[in-house]
């Protein structure tokens, strides 16, 4: 498979707008809050029936400081027994949901996400696991791929090897931005020290995968501050980067407007930094899975992609698309049966479900004939930069050019720009289309028209 990318300036100029991420479809603004805990139990049993394995999806929202450009759920306080209730309730939904899954169904896959999983000291994060091995039921062997969000701030050398012995074999750091003065903008202090030593103790410890965290775009970035950040961390050479495009929306999220505007990159600065990443990232070695993700070669995901079994959900890429995902946690987005749900946002809220035994699902949507395929044609397009037209035609017994007739009239122009090829078996995106998978993705979503600018941009 061609994993190589064409970085066309103009052609990213033209085609820079606002859109989904699509880590899921629909989008997680179709969740609506007529779906509740009812509909929740409807598709477990749904989920059951058809089987298979499971993935899990904590969410621990703490945080010791506030990092300015974040737009997670998460609760900031140096106070380190806020996290006691809420761990009782997180066990809590432990038991209701683990009550109603069969118990023969392995949990191929497992994520502790934040906010910062390591606020929690070591005695809770054992006792958050072996609650989760008591009623799910967790590989033995280190098999499974279970995965967690460190801030190397919050990590040290005991803590990686604790954070082994509770059975997590990958690791994502966050970093965003070495250089000194970005990190004081976005109110981040952390050192190279800090960050490696983490790495390091990963890799001797065992864990099987090592990610970092970047994000581009941020205050007073240029291409080359952010140049020596990468060039840092190449000698250290992670399995894995994921380097996000920074999406200030201070109307939605509170803490960005401690970000000075005027100091943000301008959109061409962004896309030179663009530019220097990709052909930093490549000429190191590493491929373009896709949606800011790199990856070495020999990358599961790389491999995954390769033999075309990569998959996309809530937490991003992934080899487990045989897996229902059940989240757990305030705000915790999972996809069950077939619908995705949305636990309840606010601590508050979450409590008084659990205190009277219910579950604390607030919201979701289920997913029609429609949502369906057009999932499928989206995933496959995210995933693999490659649709066969009678692949779909057969899953879903449709004609696939009566079907999407407008939405292939509308693919022309991208054709046209050299995004894509295109013909009867098919949509190929070409290397100057892969930077730009969003925009070929929004074309088949129906619900988009009315909410685009509800969504970050593009690049």
């Amino acid at each position: 498979m061609d994993q190589s990318i064409e970085f066309d300036l103009d052609l990213i100029k033209r085609y820079d707008k606002s859109g989904p991420r699509y880590t899921s479809y629909p989008t997680a603004l179709e969740l609506h809050e007529a779906f509740g805990e009812a509909e929740y139990r409807q598709h477990i049993d749904k989920s059951n029936t058809a089987g298979g394995p499971l993935s899990l999806y904590f969410h621990l929202p703490f945080c010791d400081t506030v990092c300015f450009y974040c737009a997670c759920n998460k609760i900031v306080t140096k106070n380190r027994a806020h996290t006691a209730p809420y761990l009782d309730n997180l066990c809590k939904e432990i038991t209701l949901q683990g009550a109603l899954f069969d118990k023969n169904r392995k949990v191929n896959q497992l994520h502790w996400g934040g906010g910062t999983p390591t606020f929690l000291s070591y005695e809770q994060m054992k006792r958050l696991m072996d609650t989760t091995r008591e009623y799910f039921n967790l590989h033995d062997d280190d098999s499974g791929e279970y995965s967690i969000e460190v801030d190397p701030r919050e990590t040290d050398d005991k803590t990686i090897a604790q954070l082994r012995e509770l059975g997590f074999n990958r690791i994502s750091l966050g970093l965003q931005d070495f250089d000194p003065d970005v990190q004081k903008a976005v109110n981040r202090l952390q050192s190279r020290e800090q960050t490696f030593a983490v790495l390091e103790s990963a890799r001797k410890e065992g864990f099987r995968s090592t990610n970092i965290d970047l994000i581009y775009g941020l205050p007073l970035q240029t291409s080359e501050t952010f140049a020596r950040t990468l060039e840092q961390i190449l000698v250290y050479a992670p399995d894995r980067f994921s380097i996000f495009n920074y999406a200030h929306m201070p109307s939605r999220f509170k803490t960005q407007r401690q970000i000075n505007e005027a100091d943000l990159p301008s959109p061409a600065v962004k896309l030179e930094i663009l530019q220097m990443v990709g052909q930093k990232l490549t000429d190191a070695g590493y491929v373009y899975i896709g949606m800011d993700h790199f990856a070495k070669p020999d990358d599961e995901l790389a491999v995954a992609q390769r033999e075309g079994k990569l998959y996309r959900n809530f937490q991003g890429y992934s080899t487990h698309s045989d897996c229902d995902l059940v989240g757990l946690g305030v705000t915790s987005i999972g996809r069950v049966g077939d619908a995705y749900m949305q636990n309840h946002k606010e601590l508050e809220q979450y409590d008084l479900a659990l205190s009277a035994g219910r579950l604390p699902v607030f919201k979701g949507v289920e997913l029609d004939d429609d949502d369906h395929l057009r999932g499928a044609v989206i995933t496959q397009l995210i995933c693999h930069f490659d649709l066969t037209f009678s692949n779909i035609e057969k899953q879903f017994n449709i004609v696939f050019a009566d079907y999407f007739g407008a939405e292939l009239n509308n693919l022309q122009i991208m054709q046209n720009d050299g995004l894509i090829s295109m013909d009867d078996a098919g949509i190929k995106v070409q290397p100057a289309g892969r930077l730009l998978i969003r925009n070929i993705c929004m074309v088949f979503d129906k619900y988009l028209a009315q909410k685009q600018q509800q969504f970050s941009r593009v690049i």
